[in-house]
């Protein structure tokens, strides 16, 4: 049966490499309807669209991070229960990368020139995470999600008040990364050593600041 074929190595390079080529493409489609289809339009002036882009866009980068980081801890993974724990996380973050692109073309904006180097890197990350073992991996898991909680609360507060399209997408992606935390935590997740973590805030800040401009 085709359920049961053997996926050679081979096989795998050629799916995670047409994988990332979708992402950075900006391929996406979500499997949930969009939370801002029924937020009301709002006008929003030149300052205000640029500002909301620019977030959307850093949101964006973190979606394109986040299909690197569980494809690789999904494919370096220990046992098939983890395995598909992360599958099922990656599949729900692609809602996020469809709705995030989705906004940034309503706002006339596009997602950022950078992302091949930021998929690449997240990438790197979670093959590194997902060698040191499933419970570190798992725990790099819940930290990357705690950092991701703070920082789509501090969009919350940066979005023009009027933006209820950004604002509706930005919500549901804060209760989505607290819920993949959540259950990555109970699976039996390690906690960080503080250099792994401080190490996570500094490439998080180089991100999202580049990614607000490009």
């Amino acid at each position: 049966m085709l359920a049961n074929r053997f996926i050679s190595p081979l096989d795998q390079l050629i799916v995670g490499f047409d994988k990332a080529l979708r992402v950075v493409g900006g391929v996406a489609s979500a499997s949930r309807p969009n939370p801002a289809a029924h937020a009301v339009d709002c006008e929003l002036d030149e300052r205000e669209q640029r500002h909301s882009a620019g977030l959307m866009r850093v949101n964006h980068v973190g979606e394109v991070c986040a299909q690197a980081l569980y494809d690789s801890q999904a494919r370096h993974a220990q046992s098939p229960a983890m395995r598909m724990q992360f599958e099922q996380a990656g599949r729900e973050e692609e809602d996020h990368l469809a709705w995030t692109a989705q906004r940034l073309s309503e706002l006339g904006s596009q997602p950022s020139v950078l992302n091949p180097l930021w998929y690449a890197g997240a990438y790197a990350m979670g093959t590194v995470a997902a060698k040191l073992g499933d419970a570190n991996s798992l725990g790099f898991v819940v930290e990357t999600e705690r950092q991701v909680e703070a920082h789509l609360d501090s969009h919350l507060d940066m979005l023009p008040p009027q933006d209820a399209k950004s604002r509706a997408i930005v919500d549901q992606m804060r209760v989505d990364e607290i819920a993949h935390g959540a259950a990555a935590q109970n699976l039996g997740a390690a906690e960080m050593p503080v250099p792994v973590k401080l190490a996570m805030k500094a490439f998080a800040k180089v991100m999202t600041t580049t990614a607000y401009y490009v």
